[in-house]
């Protein structure tokens, strides 16, 4: 099948093309309580082209993709082809070349034992420590050995194999008659077996706490302090802002060279893109593209370092040497966690929904479960809003010199905004 739209696409006489082969083996679990309900194995492949057509003036690119399924015959090949490189021509980017081959040889890897993988599982989901009010209710685990070749018209030839695993898990709290369900949802490459009990029995306790809650009394401004994934969101704002796309689109203001924010009294972060994070998902060799990842600088102590991106947007800026991060690291933090953890203020564990707007800065969460600490005193509260703007905390940010990592990020454990504004639920 891959020979075949090879061979008919190095036929057509398109400008270019990119052929993504995914192809997926698997183990999937279903657990109600802890007894397996049921279970299945997969193997799926995914066939993705992309086709690119210049204007005869050479002025200008466009580009149309599609998914071509393994069981397609010839003439539905040739058709799709046919369509996608008119559509092609509907588009009209500034003109830009795709990626050529690398002298760099991207490591391959090899074929994960899914059944390891699939066991490690299971046992630290068999090693949760319940209660008879807090447990869980039932959860599901996938586990992929998956292999990536990309064959491009420019004479890229690259093949990858790497695990990736997703575990989904609702957590039951109960009180009084009353019950509360929290879903968790964790993507990785093999299984991190103490960060997911960790993080499991802290659900368990939050799930608890969520049943005594007071509504959010704060109208003003407290610091708040982040101690969970959704200070992914915050550090993904230094990241877009540093992607190519933004930068040529003058949507965001960084300039290599030049701090990303003036009058720092705070930590100064420092942002890396890196080829691999110990069990992420997405320990890419190459991007979907075909340019190799590397370990690269974005930003180092508040100093823009380096722009990256795809392949268009990078050729508009002059960048040759760019690819897709797929892992990010952020450092910067030198707190203890008793230093973040002092006076009054906000520690939000909980959002219905989280978001930092990378182009102006806002952020915005609606409060599910946070904890008001005022001295000795901490009340579990849920209502509410946060709301504010990067903008003005970047440059007064706090960060933890412990990090922790959320699959394909690792950042520090605890981050310190200050002043943000709370809306309380009592308004």
């Amino acid at each position: 099948m891959l020979d075949t739209i090879v061979e008919l696409l190095k036929s057509s006489g398109v400008y270019g093309w990119e052929v993504n082969d995914t192809k997926m083996n698997g183990w999937e679990f279903y657990f109600i309580r802890h007894e397996l309900d049921q279970h299945r194995a997969k193997n799926v492949e995914h066939i993705n082209v992309k086709i690119y057509q210049i204007t005869d003036d050479g002025q200008s690119v466009g580009f149309a993709s599609a998914e071509i399924a393994p069981t397609a015959s010839r003439d539905e090949i040739e058709k799709l082809i046919s369509d996608l490189s008119y559509r092609a021509t509907l588009v009209k980017n500034r003109a830009f070349t795709l990626n050529p081959p690398s002298d760099v040889k991207a490591p391959e890897g090899k074929a994960s034992d899914i059944a390891d993988i699939s066991a490690d599982f299971i046992r630290a989901m068999s090693e949760l420590s319940e209660t008879d009010s807090e447990d869980v209710n039932s959860y599901e685990i996938f586990v992929t050995d998956v292999m990536h070749r990309l064959i491009t018209s420019t004479g890229i030839d690259q093949t990858e194999h790497y695990p990736s695993s997703m575990i989904e898990v609702v957590v039951n709290a109960r009180r009084d008659g009353h019950e509360i369900e929290l879903y968790r949802k964790y993507d990785s490459g093999t299984c991190d077996s103490a960060g997911l009990k960790r993080d499991l029995e802290r659900t368990m306790s939050y799930g608890r706490d969520r049943l005594i809650t007071e509504p959010t009394p704060v109208n003003g401004k407290i610091d708040v302090l982040f101690s969970g994934s959704d200070a992914c969101e915050i550090y993904n704002y230094f990241v877009e802002r540093m992607g190519a796309p933004m930068i040529y689109r003058k949507m965001s203001d960084y300039e290599i060279g030049k701090p990303i924010c003036g009058d720092v009294k705070g930590d100064k972060v420092t942002v890396k893109a890196v080829r691999e994070l110990v069990n992420s998902s997405e320990n890419h060799a190459f991007d979907e593209e075909g340019a190799i990842i590397r370990d690269t600088t974005l930003i180092e102590d508040g100093v823009a370092k380096h722009f990256v991106g795809g392949r268009m947007f990078s050729c508009y800026l002059g960048i040759e040497d760019s690819f897709i991060p797929t892992n990010i690291e952020v450092t910067g933090g030198s707190h203890r966690e008793d230093e973040l953890r002092g006076g009054r203020y906000l520690e939000a564990v909980e959002f219905s929904d989280f978001q930092v707007d990378s182009v102006t800065g806002d952020i915005f969460g609606e409060i599910r479960l946070a904890y008001l600490h005022d001295g000795d005193k901490t009340i579990p509260v849920s209502g509410g809003s946060i709301s504010g703007s990067m903008n003005d905390f970047a440059g007064n940010m706090l960060m933890s010199e412990k990090s922790v990592q959320y699959n394909s990020m690792s950042i520090p454990a605890l981050t310190l905004l200050h002043g943000v504004t709370v809306t309380g639920a009592d308004k």
